[in-house]
């Protein structure tokens, strides 16, 4: 499927968007990426990482208390994805590129891929937001029908019920498969994969035998492959459901469109259509926004993806705004309780047999 335009038009309402932003900078007379805040929370998160596996391969406790280490572990795998891996896969970590760069590589380090990341999300998903057969972030099939264009399967019927587990080994399917495929196939999806250099080629290579090392030969030398399997398990599963719902709730709930291009066209301008594939959820809950790294405010997020998450909640007053002005729906549920119960009648709808 052949990459779709949007619609052009002068004076556009992300043009407006871009101007108010831009003021609201020029004004506090800040740097729109990262802070002291940022840097003392990614410090907080990776010494805590380190300090929660050394006790568990090294000093294994008692094994209640390991499984409860596995759970938190897994727990700071998708807590360092969400505020230090991906600020800095975005440039909005740090105003130097260096930080940036080692920002990412933090994902690498915790068994995936930047190279394949920086494809996959930053110039696929972030362009083509919700666009079935592009947009590879909603390709979940068989296991689930995420928009109405996917083929229905008489499993989707229970779908509403059973995506807890489909979540829950996103992450270990991602180290284990996904990135290997995108390796060999050179190909996101129905999109190719940019031209990979040696450099890329060494670290892609590199960092699986590291993370290798670290999450399945040690452990299995250290405790044994029984203890070893019932904690990487309960480690990996952990943070593919967070890290899994975390993005659902983003985009695969009842208020969000899953817009079909007509003519290789989509009918509205690309800021437009992000504000209608993209929610927000519990952006009032301090603690929610401090450990997803600010993407419960989405929307903030995908319209500004260089701006660091510190800055989303000052500039989502500045969006809904504009929104207001220009009548545009800004999509937002209050509580993450109704965000999760939005998406299960998403999928409870989706599940229905079709005619």
């Amino acid at each position: 499927m052949a990459a779709p335009k949007f619609l052009q038009s002068s004076g556009s309402f992300h043009s407006e968007l871009k101007s108010r932003i831009t003021n609201y900078f020029q004004e506090v007379g800040t740097s729109p990426t990262g802070n002291y805040k940022l840097f003392i929370k990614a410090i907080i998160l990776v010494v805590s990482f380190l300090l929660v596996y050394t006790h568990l391969v090294f000093y294994t406790p008692v094994w209640y208390m390991a499984l409860l280490e596995c759970i938190l572990l897994g727990g700071l795998t998708a807590s360092i994805g969400f505020n230090v891996m991906h600020d800095g896969a975005h440039g909005s970590f740090s105003k130097y590129p260096w930080v940036n760069k080692l920002a990412g590589l933090s994902l690498n380090f915790l068994g995936a891929n930047v190279f394949m990341w920086n494809t996959k999300h930053n110039v696929i998903h972030h362009a083509y937001t919700n666009i079935d057969g592009i947009d590879d972030d909603i390709d979940a099939r068989p296991f689930l029908r995420l928009c109405e264009t996917q083929t229905y399967h008489k499993m989707h019927k229970y779908q509403h019920l059973y995506f807890w587990l489909a979540y829950s080994l996103l992450y270990i399917y991602w180290i284990f498969f996904t990135d290997y495929k995108k390796y060999f196939t050179k190909r996101v999806g129905s999109m190719p994969l940019k031209k990979m250099k040696t450099a890329d080629h060494i670290s892609f290579w590199s960092f699986k035998v590291l993370h290798f090392a670290m999450f399945v030969v040690v452990p299995i030398y250290t405790i044994g492959f029984l203890p070893w399997l019932v904690g990487f398990m309960l480690y990996g599963m952990f943070a593919g459901l967070v890290l899994s719902i975390v993005f659902q709730l983003a985009h695969t709930v009842e208020e969000t469109h899953f817009p079909e291009p007509v003519s290789n066209r989509i009918e509205d301008e690309w800021a437009i259509h992000q504000l209608k594939t993209t929610a927000n959820f519990a952006t009032r809950n301090k603690v929610i926004s401090w450990l997803v790294g600010g993407l419960n405010f989405q929307i903030e997020h995908h319209l500004f993806p260089k701006i660091s998450h510190v800055h989303y909640p000052e500039i989502s007053k500045i969006i809904k705004k504009a929104c207001e002005d220009y009548g545009v729906t800004y999509i937002e549920h209050r509580h993450m309780r109704n965000a999760i119960w939005s998406h299960v009648n998403h999928l409870k709808s989706l599940g229905k047999t079709i005619a």
